[in-house]
């Protein structure tokens, strides 16, 4: 079986989760949609409907990555984050978001739904060029991981025309982390305040990209 063959999987799976849910029964129809022995589901989703979660939101992730590379958001630095958060929402189903969040939200799951918010802020961030390689690379993405978490919930929610008002909180919320940065800049250049943050986070340091043996650039 080829990685293929789990994509046709999650593109059969996915068109069931409004009816059946995040869960191994849109995993099964998927799979007798193609053709494909249910024995072979765990081989692609051993997690079942977290792995199909995951699968839906990475695949999102990954538009968003070639989005940014191609077509960066321009204007200030906040419009550009704005907007990076907003075109990762225009990538995605609410329906299937919300079946995602369900099964995301068991407490087995929520080591890996804090990871896949995680990466979605880490797509952003470096998309939009961040070289940080300190503890600023964590705090970035910390900030910006609570602020796309709050900001979905809002929109799973938002009845608004054109969800608006969706817009409106994501401002709010992208101001709050600005403001948390201009804090950051404003105290880093206070006597003393390099020398103590070396000593308390001198040894954090963005990861490296290591290639595995074999692999080529």
């Amino acid at each position: 079986m080829t990685h293929s063959d789990r994509d046709a999987l999650l593109d059969a799976a996915l068109i069931h989760v409004p009816f059946e849910g995040m869960n191994m029964a849109a995993l099964r129809a998927g799979a007798r949609d193609i053709g494909m022995d249910a024995a072979l589901i765990p081989v692609h989703f051993p997690r079942k409907g977290a792995d199909l979660a995951a699968a839906y939101h990475r695949r999102a992730d990954a538009a968003l990555r070639d989005l940014l590379a191609t077509d960066p958001p321009q204007g200030r630095f906040r419009d550009r984050v704005a907007e990076s958060v907003w075109a990762r929402l225009e990538l995605v189903d609410p329906e299937l978001v919300r079946a995602g969040a369900a099964i995301l939200a068991l407490p087995q799951n929520a080591a890996l739904a804090a990871r896949l918010v995680w990466e979605s802020a880490d797509v952003i961030w470096t998309g939009l060029g961040d070289s940080s390689d300190d503890v600023n690379w964590y705090s970035k993405r910390a900030t910006l991981s609570a602020v796309i978490s709050a900001t979905v919930l809002f929109w799973l929610g938002d009845d608004s025309q054109g969800k608006v008002d969706t817009r409106e909180f994501l401002n709010r919320r992208i101001d709050g982390v600005m403001r948390f940065e201009g804090v950051k800049a404003r105290l880093s250049r206070l006597p003393g305040a390099a020398a103590l943050a070396q000593g308390a986070f001198g040894w954090v340091r963005a990861p490296r990209s290591h290639p595995l043996p074999g692999k080529t650039r």
